[in-house]
């Protein structure tokens, strides 16, 4: 897949504003968190706030009170290393402390060419997509296992599929 890259995001409505001492054992593990995987095999990219380490400070049409992660890695077992190998388990049991129970679906993945940087609105986009259908080769989530391949076709279908218009 070295064509393809894997983005992924990640948002929490927070309980307690960040500067909160109640969302202090969060805010005290995110440079720890990021630094593990800024060196984790497979990291590509994450996105990060004007003069911070996180992303914190980035707001979205989803809400003020709604923080995003996102990144991107080579692959989705390298993701999946990260998230469920490294001590970032330890910080996702520990998130309903700070995180409102999330209602709808809160993190979603896709592939991407490899290079490519997505913004917060391809994300959110990405996001809203998964909430309003359900897992595609466009949106899904760690349970889904669409492949890059999948993703490609499931854009050049409706192209693929769009009749020719007659022509005077």
């Amino acid at each position: 897949m070295s064509g393809h890259h894997l983005a992924q995001l990640n948002v929490g409505t927070l309980r307690h504003p960040l500067d909160d001492p109640r969302t202090h054992g969060f805010t005290s593990m995110l440079d720890t968190l990021n630094s593990v995987a800024d060196r984790s095999p497979g990291f590509v990219w994450r996105l990060v706030g004007d003069g911070g380490n996180d992303a914190t400070a980035i707001r979205t049409s989803l809400g003020a009170d709604v923080i995003v992660n996102m990144s991107v890695w080579e692959s989705r077992e390298s993701l999946w290393d990260y998230v469920y190998r490294s001590g970032h388990l330890d910080v996702l049991r520990r998130r309903a402390e700070w995180f409102e129970l999330p209602k709808t679906a809160f993190q979603v993945m896709w592939w991407v060419p490899a290079g490519h940087v997505p913004t917060v609105e391809e994300a959110v986009e990405r996001l809203e997509l998964l909430r309003a259908h359900g897992p595609s080769p466009s949106a899904f989530g760690f349970r889904d296992r669409y492949t890059a391949a999948e993703a490609d076709l499931a854009v050049l279908a409706p192209a693929a599929t769009t009749k020719a218009q007659p022509t005077d």
